[in-house]
């Protein structure tokens, strides 16, 4: 996009696929490729790359061929997927390209394997489903080109970080149509010959210092800079001009206005005010072309104490829902942009303040508008099944892929490397799964000491900043007495998880200190209205609207009643596939009028819904 229409196509709308590090100009490849299934895997030997009448048959970019927007709705095993497409003189100069700059061709997430040839030529290859990747174009394709992407997705790979993607042909119980191959955007980008590849904020609001690391793609010349201001609005916060020498670098600025702490609350994010603070970033060679960088960042604390959440050292509502961030005509993928902020807009106008994001990494323009919104996020890794060698390498190579991708977002909150022991099923037992557990716990805390770190939600916890526990019981009575009393959630810890399995597993001093840490019931409800649908189901089931209505009334009650728990989290958001337990249908049409559901969700009549939060991001 030009440089005129930032503030209308990049960041600021949420369009921009990589919202923290933005450049002036880029081209969307969204739109028609050619496609084509390869049941028999022999694209490679037969040359499908090179061969331009191999991919005969068409699908829409970025929606999975599973998915009906992409055009195909084939929901069957389909292991290996081609894609091909004729990128455009026009895109290039789109991409802002000129002479001597690079161009980049960006791909958001293939899952769950790619491999990428420009005219013919293999250019690069990606392993991880859920992750972002890039590969130069080579200096002669640049007026434009033929890209070919083979894409390898096993269904019944349990090793393969998968989710709620079902290894079975028809989806069951809690698991949906798969989304494979390309399910995120892919984009083009024309950056300087040498530019900045990665970029992450670390903010310390004590020491009133913002910490900006950048990685390069390859060593500056001697005399090379880096500028960064950061500013609120017209207001210059901080600004600083260091010399680099090598590929990886750190600088630190002051941000004096923290220092006043009758003004500090003004500058930190939080969810009533999430105050945000532009940057801009520019890579200043001695000679040549300079890389300008929009970015942004939130100031702000999170720990524990007092067995509850802290954000900047005072406690917060944790009030959430889970997210699968699945809709019926796109599975995993956004049917387009403005919907990832109305998803974000919805969970805050619903009385939410946090959102669980379950076994997905959601698309960074979501994490944008939780950002702007001021909504609180549980990034969750997708689970494998099976405890090898294999899913252990690919579990920790990946998270940490998503851990350094998301770090700077203020809104992230939680980490969470496992979901109820999926992967790690025998942990109680198996020493060996138990050091999986610990080594994401402490691999997670060594990327990011800035969060909390749960180790395994819902039960089984080992080493973990929060105790989580998933209870799907209905009966508003016995809610109140497993959580009511803070002699309850003790003994509940203590003992067995309401499926039948252990609270705790690990050592004496990791399941120490059970009376301040935190303890939330992250899985509850999960409440049904009975359609009389084949194959749908919930963990309770009403027989009409209305009844859902008076029963999470009752339910909500419940839990808010229940003190000792520093927060909740309610199954779920929307209904999923056969799963029809959302608060609102697949659409994100509310079963319950909003206002209603948001006085259930608060238990306040007065909670004020989310307004809207614009960024004005730097010019560039």
């Amino acid at each position: 996009m030009p440089q005129e229409s930032l503030s209308s196509a990049g960041s600021q709308d949420g369009r921009y696929p990589r919202p923290q590090l933005v450049r002036d100009s880029w081209a969307d490849l969204s739109g028609p490729w050619r496609f084509a299934f390869d049941p028999d895997d022999r694209g490679v030997a037969d040359g499908w790359a090179q061969d331009a009448a191999a991919i005969a048959g068409e699908i829409i970019v970025p929606f999975p061929p599973e998915s009906p927007a992409s055009g195909i709705g084939d929901t069957g095993h389909h292991r290996v997927l081609w894609y091909r497409r004729t990128v455009t003189a026009a895109e290039v100069a789109e991409a802002g390209h000129g002479d001597g700059r690079t161009l980049l061709l960006h791909f958001g997430a293939v899952d769950h394997s790619a491999d990428v040839w420009i005219d013919g030529t293999h250019v690069g290859a990606h392993e991880g489903g859920h992750t972002p990747f890039s590969v130069v174009v080579p200096a002669h394709a640049t007026q434009g080109f033929d890209l070919v992407v083979r894409a390898e997705d096993d269904p019944r790979d349990l090793a393969q970080p998968r989710g709620k993607q079902d290894w079975e042909e028809r989806r069951h119980v809690v698991w949906y149509d798969r989304t494979s191959g390309i399910w995120q955007p892919v984009w083009l980008e024309s950056v300087p010959a040498r530019h900045v590849r990665a970029l992450a904020w670390r903010t310390d609001p004590d020491a009133a210092t913002a910490q900006l690391s950048v990685e390069l793609d390859g060593r500056p010349a001697p005399g090379t800079r880096l500028s960064v201001r950061i500013s609120r609005g017209v207001e210059t916060a901080a600004a600083q001009v260091s010399e680099i020498a090598e590929s990886r670098a750190t600088v630190t600025l002051s941000l004096p206005a923290l220092r006043n702490g009758q003004a500090r609350d003004s500058w930190l994010w939080s969810p009533e005010h999430p105050h945000l603070l532009d940057a801009l970033v520019e890579l200043l060679p001695p000679d040549g072309v300079p890389d300008r960088i929009g970015s942004y960042l939130g100031i702000r604390t999170v720990g524990t104490g007092g067995g509850r959440v802290l954000v900047n050292d005072r406690p917060v509502a944790v009030r959430a829902v889970l997210a699968q961030g699945y809709w019926p005509q796109s599975h995993l993928a956004a049917p387009d942009a403005d919907a990832l902020r109305a998803e974000a807009q919805l969970i805050k106008d619903l009385g939410f303040t946090s959102v669980r994001v379950h076994q997905k990494i959601e698309d960074p323009r979501f994490l944008y508008w939780a950002d702007r919104l001021g909504l609180l996020v549980w990034a969750e890794m997708p689970s494998v099944y099976e405890f090898s060698d294999v899913a252990v390498e690919r579990l920790m190579r990946e998270w940490t892929a998503v851990v350094r991708r998301d770090v700077s977002h203020p809104s992230i909150v939680v980490w969470v490397p496992l979901n109820e022991s999926w992967g790690v099923d025998r942990i109680a037992v198996a020493p060996r799964e138990r050091e999986l557990a610990r080594a994401l716990y402490h691999l997670t805390h060594a990327l990011d000491d800035t969060r909390l770190v749960v180790s395994n939600d819902g039960w089984e916890h080992t080493r973990s900043d929060l105790f989580t526990v998933h209870d799907y019981e209905n009966d508003a009575a016995v809610l109140r007495q497993r959580y009511g009393t803070p002699d309850a959630v003790r003994e509940a810890l203590d003992g067995i998880a309401p499926n039948g399995r252990r609270m705790l597993v690990g050592t004496p001093e990791e399941s120490a200190d059970t009376a301040d840490r935190p303890v939330l019931l992250s899985e509850f409800g999960g409440v049904s209205v009975d359609h009389e649908a084949d194959g749908t189901w919930g963990y309770r089931m009403v027989d009409s609207d209305e009844a859902l209505e008076a029963h999470l009334t009752t339910l909500f009650a419940a839990v808010r009643d229940c003190r000792p728990l520093a927060g909740w989290c309610y199954t779920q958001l929307t209904d999923t596939g056969q799963e029809t337990n959302g608060i609102a249908d697949e659409n994100r049409v509310p079963k319950i009028p909003l206002e209603r559901m948001r006085r259930i969700v608060a238990g306040d009549p007065d909670v004020p819904a989310a307004a809207p939060v614009f960024h004005a991001s730097p010019t560039l």
